[in-house]
């Protein structure tokens, strides 16, 4: 295998080579689909999958198409056939031009990325073979103690048989930048449970030099890059063939997957320290990396798509997007671009598809993923935190980022700026970066002996930086930084009032001050907690490009994504304060979706015929809208001093609320949704009608469903004009049971549900009509939620959302 990665990328770089210098200068990738449909639509014969027969205990009739082999003979004709006719495609049209294809995408969507000028690609748009050509867009990057904080060890682990069995027989794909297959969290040889590769997976692992063969095991068992894309973007053929090497060779290097789906009790040990034992929320299901995303500048969609495209053919039952696109997509809805659409065909094959919310909140309209087929995680805090703490003389107390010691005792010490402790021949003018420690050799050893040594450079957060935060920083030694600019003033002020000078020579002759460190190593159980964090992005949902309000919810859920410890390579550069660690902690979106897809793995193992939307419906309905404190969960509005402009979170902060692990094993209720049903959506969108053509295959006839018509466990109204009736359907997955329905109304409206209580017998359906009337006219939104309480102790909660409200239409005569 090994040798085939050389041999294709010596093909590459010689095909650039012959390309004569077409690159992003004259040239750029574009993705082109074609009309014909891709391998996972073709047969009709096929039963669709996005909708699931929903019985109590996950028993249907309903054939998984996980059952079906997607690397079967007849697939991996079909395929063949598509990617024939895309080549012919290229030759036909560009006949004796230069252009280099990257990629053919023939499972989830039929078509392929090529480097072209943007004349060529004029050229393929009106081909009648052709159905859409999009230019390539860069996308981004968006636990010890989180199984505790969601109460697996003894709810949902429990319920499983334990976390030795958590997650069995589930593949979870994750498209990312990869993962470091010696690292004990991946290992599968822990536990002594056996671990078969599930049948249903027909994925392999790429050898590379840091990857070598026997890499994978029973527990990772599939890894593969992708990167054609990004390598057009160097203007050298060399530059190109360097970063290839440097992408590959540093497989994968972050820590998404252990998040979801890492070992159980892998000790977490960081510059010598023990800060207890990690573990994903499936610490027994299986991992499949598909390395699309580097270090530095993210990524890019067509590289992306291949993932994606990949994963699904070789039979994930999961994937976790911890990436966005930088751009909301262009035209006319944002559902419409290359990786939605694969994602939608993703959904058919049975996958569901997890997503960071994005870093860019804490804005309204700030989400970074769109589509309803799609689950869109936001972060929220949990209740640990590592402070450690700077007593000044004075006897105030600043506090700072832990993860360092203390001073030993309660002795104070004197405080000595580094730019006060220079040697003789030393002076700021001959040496910039003394005052930052960089170089301690122009230190005089005698001054700084035994006495806290102040750095030169204050860390805080800066206010212009968005969705940023300073980390925990692993000492070794006592150590304190401080995050906040109005405490480094205080300090700082501290400081320079206790400095005695000598008057004649004008040097300082007595240090004053004194402070003592008590350290961060023990973590704190008390903060108030989850709580919406500044950084995540928020809705409403954007429709399109002009910020116009789509009738979806975003984010679903929010989940455990602040300060999140997992498993790290050595090697890993990305986060310069634990590179050569085993373990980091790291903050983002992209922390919250792996908790989701690992719970969702949970749900998938214990009701196996669940659809991607009931495994939604699942973990919506159950979701929390409390703290730990009982208390609302609390949103913070803004990324400076964020914990002072916090209030209670709304449906577009928090989605349904905090992720509720144990609660969504026995839902009750299911709102199911499938791939019918999302085409009709979008064929209801004004002028769809030939982007569906183009993307899916499928002729929309007339549609009049909105966002708010699919059968998601939320309702959404971007523009309630006077009044609206929005219909639900349930499906009881448990024992018979009688419901009870209680409802509050969104400000400027109101609600009635009909009927009010309802006997449902198992595995039933229940239709529910919603009546929604403007009371007034308001373009604020405003939101109420109903909960339905069964006779047997099952609780769902819905929310509901209503954006711009109008009593009457004027009409100017």
């Amino acid at each position: 295998m090994e040798l085939i990665f050389w041999i294709n990328l010596l093909v590459l770089s010689f095909s650039l080579l012959c390309l004569g210098g077409l690159s992003q200068e004259d040239g750029a990738v574009y993705i082109v689909t074609m009309k014909q449909a891709p391998a996972v639509h073709y047969n009709s014969d096929l039963k669709r999958f996005g909708s699931s027969s929903l019985t109590k205990g996950g028993v249907s009739g309903t054939t998984n198409i996980l059952n079906k082999p997607r690397n079967s003979t007849a697939y991996s004709d079909y395929s063949s056939y598509l990617v024939r006719l895309q080549n012919s495609l290229l030759k036909k049209a560009l006949k004796g031009e230069l252009y280099l294809k990257l990629y053919s995408y023939h499972y989830l969507i039929n078509g392929f990325a090529v480097l072209i000028t943007p004349q060529q690609a004029e050229k393929l748009s009106r081909r009648r073979e052709v159905a859409n050509v999009a230019l390539d867009f860069s996308v981004r990057t968006a636990t010890t103690h989180t199984p505790e904080f969601l109460g697996l060890p003894q709810g949902a682990w429990v319920q499983e048989g334990g976390p030795d069995v958590a997650g069995e027989g589930i593949v979870i794909g994750f498209i990312d930048t990869g993962i470091d297959p010696t690292h004990p969290s991946f290992a599968d040889d822990l536990s002594t449970n056996g671990y078969p590769i599930p049948a249903h997976f027909s994925g392999v692992c790429e050898v590379t030099r840091d990857f070598p063969s026997g890499s994978c095991n029973r527990k990772l068992v599939g890894a593969r890059h992708f990167a054609a894309s990004a390598i057009t973007r160097e203007s050298s053929i060399l530059r190109r063939i360097m970063l290839r090497h440097l992408m590959v060779m540093a497989m994968a290097r972050k820590h998404t997957a252990s998040i979801a789906t890492g070992n159980h009790g892998i000790p977490v040990i960081v510059a010598g320290h023990n800060f207890g034992n990690a573990s994903g929320m499936a610490p027994h299901a299986h991992i499949a990396v598909y390395k699309a995303l580097y270090k530095s500048f993210g990524g890019f969609a067509a590289d992306v798509v291949a993932a994606i495209d990949q994963a699904a053919q070789d039979g994930v039952d999961i994937i976790s997007l911890s990436i966005t696109p930088n751009r909301r997509p262009p035209g006319i809805a944002t559902f419409f671009n290359p990786i939605d659409m694969a994602l939608l065909s993703a959904t058919k094959a049975g996958i569901f598809v997890v997503q960071a919310a994005g870093n860019t909140g804490p804005s309204p309209k700030s989400m970074s993923s769109f589509s309803p087929w799609i689950f869109t995680v936001g972060a929220s805090a949990h209740d640990r935190i590592y402070n450690n703490y700077l007593v000044l003389g004075n006897n105030l107390t600043i506090s700072g980022v832990g993860l360092a010691p203390g001073t030993d005792g309660d002795s104070m010490y004197t405080l000595v700026a580094a730019t006060h402790a220079l040697k003789n021949d030393t002076t700021i003018s001959t040496d910039m970066y003394v005052g930052e420690c960089q170089d301690p050799t122009h230190l005089n050893q005698d001054v700084i002996k035994g006495n806290l040594l102040i750095f030169g450079v204050i860390f805080y957060l800066d206010p212009f930086v968005i969705g940023f935060q300073l980390n925990p920083t692993p000492m070794d030694m006592p150590g304190l930084i401080i995050p906040s600019s109005d405490d480094s003033k205080i300090f700082l002020e501290y400081y320079n009032n206790s400095l005695v000078g000598n008057q004649t020579s004008g040097r300082i002759a007595r240090f004053g001050g004194v402070a003592k460190i008590l350290g961060g190593l023990e973590a704190n159980y008390s903060k108030p907690a989850p709580k919406v964090m500044y950084y995540s992005a928020r809705g409403p949902d954007p429709e399109d490009a002009s910020l116009s309000d789509a009738d979806i919810m975003k984010p679903n859920l929010i989940a455990p994504g602040n300060l999140i410890w997992g498993a790290w390579s050595s090697l890993g550069t990305d986060s310069a304060e634990f590179e050569g660690e085993n373990f980091a902690m790291i903050s983002g979106t992209s922390m919250s979706a792996p908790h989701i897809a690992g719970l969702a793995a949970l749900i998938k193992q214990k009701f196996p015929s669940f659809s991607p939307s009931a495994i939604a419906s699942a973990l919506s309905t159950t979701a929390t809208l409390y703290d730990r404190q009982g208390g609302p969960v609390m949103a913070q509005r803004s990324y400076s001093n964020p914990d002072s402009t916090q209030s209670p979170a709304t449906p577009f902060d928090m989605g349904s609320g905090f992720v509720n692990a144990t609660a969504a094993l026995d839902p009750g209720l299911i709102f199911d949704c499938g791939y019918d049903d999302y085409l009709s959506f979008l064929c209801g969108i004004n002028g769809s009608a030939p982007v569906v053509l183009n993307y899916t295959g499928n002729t929309c006839g007339i549609s009049t469903t909105t966002g708010a018509d699919l059968n998601l466990p939320s309702i959404t109204i971007a523009l309630l004009n006077q009044s609206r009736t929005i219909i639900r359907t349930v499906t009881n997955i448990a024992n018979n049971e009688t419901y009870t329905l209680s409802w509050s109304a969104p400000y400027g409206v109101s609600v009635s549900v009909q009927p009010p209580q309802f006997f449902i017998a198992s595995g039933q359906k229940q239709n529910l009509t919603f009546a929604f009337n403007a009371t007034m006219n308001s373009s604020s939104a405003s939101f109420g939620r109903v909960g339905f309480y069964g006779s047997q102790g099952h609780k769902s909660t819905i929310p509901l959302s209503v954006v711009s409200k109008i009593t009457y239409n004027h009409t100017v005569s």
